[in-house]
């Protein structure tokens, strides 16, 4: 497990990305890895997107990341779980937090939400100084040029704004439901509509 700065999330992105936005698995979602998931889409471009998903529980825990990284827990939150982010690099490690606190690779991802990979944010988690809003996950979700795409104009996906609520104050087995539900849309009520909102 190790955690880096996450690669080109700084660069412009044209006006018609979907970074900050949730990607919403409609319900008919093939990719089981993928099935009722909320995705944050950090990085879109037209070399691809990069997202984090933020429903689905691993079986490790806030304290078991930071004894791998010898560090003391005093967080109080030791056993919260980590999320599977994605399929993608799952040693990897990524922090999405609310604005207020920088650290050596944090990256605003929109005006409420920050991406954070470098170890002191774990640090600072473990001593228990914060950020207060926060997912910690290992991996992330990876589409390449053209191909998320590709997959919405499919209806495997609805795109709606994201909201830190959501993301930090949604226990995580309501936040597939309860994301669509927030913009009116019955998720159990779609079977092959469009994936726009």
């Amino acid at each position: 497990m190790h955690f880096k700065h996450p690669s080109n999330l700084d660069r412009d992105l044209t006006h018609n990305s979907l970074r900050g936005q949730f990607l919403i698995a409609m319900p008919g979602m093939q990719d089981p890895r993928f099935r009722q998931a909320v995705t944050f889409i950090c990085e879109h471009s037209t070399e691809g997107a990069m997202g984090i998903v933020i429903n689905t529980p691993s079986r490790i825990t806030w304290r078991e990341v930071f004894n791998q990284l010898e560090l003391d827990d005093a967080s109080l939150r030791g056993e919260e779980p980590v999320l599977v982010g994605g399929p993608v690099a799952q040693e990897q490690g990524f922090v999405l937090h609310g604005r207020g606190m920088t650290f050596a690779s944090t990256a605003e991802v929109s005006d409420d939400i920050s991406l954070t990979a470098s170890k002191d944010i774990i640090e600072s988690l473990a001593a228990g100084r914060g950020p207060d809003d926060v997912l910690l996950a290992l991996g992330y979700a990876g589409w390449g040029p053209g191909q998320l795409e590709q997959e919405i104009a499919e209806n495997a996906w609805l795109t709606l704004p994201a909201e830190p609520e959501i993301l930090f104050a949604t226990p995580m087995e309501k936040r597939w439901y309860t994301a669509a539900a927030r913009h009116g849309i019955d998720l159990s009520g779609i079977s092959s509509q469009s994936g726009h909102a």
